[in-house]
């Protein structure tokens, strides 16, 4: 089987997916697609969990199981559009006021202890 680049793989976000998304998004690949997988897998990353997993969805292909829809649930980077706005701000920044390190910080630099008079 030749390489497979990664616009051809049958999951165009295959590198972007977390495994709990590749888990459930590669149940609605037949065996030659897993083996597509595969074989990408092996080439580039090599990631031995993600190789077991797809391993075990072939050895279950070709024990008879059946190609499904997934899980509509599972993460799909191609859903998320653009960035979106944090949500952090002055009024939700829970963060406590410290006092400055005893060698003083750039603004107020330390007076000696030996200067204490």
């Amino acid at each position: 089987m030749a390489e497979p680049g990664r616009s051809s793989l049958p999951l165009p976000d295959y590198d972007h997916l977390p495994i709990g998304g590749l888990e459930s998004r590669v149940r609605s690949l037949s065996a030659e697609e897993v083996e597509e997988l595969i074989a990408y897998e092996r080439t580039h990353a090599d990631r031995l969990p993600v190789t077991e997993l797809l391993t075990a969805r072939l050895e279950q292909l070709h024990a008879g199981a059946e190609p499904t829809s997934g899980d509509p649930a599972a993460f799909r980077p191609e859903q998320a559009r653009g960035h979106t706005e944090s949500s952090v701000s002055p009024a939700t920044t829970t963060a406590q006021p410290y006092s400055p390190p005893p060698h003083g910080t750039p603004d107020q630099p330390a007076k000696p202890k030996g200067n204490r008079m």
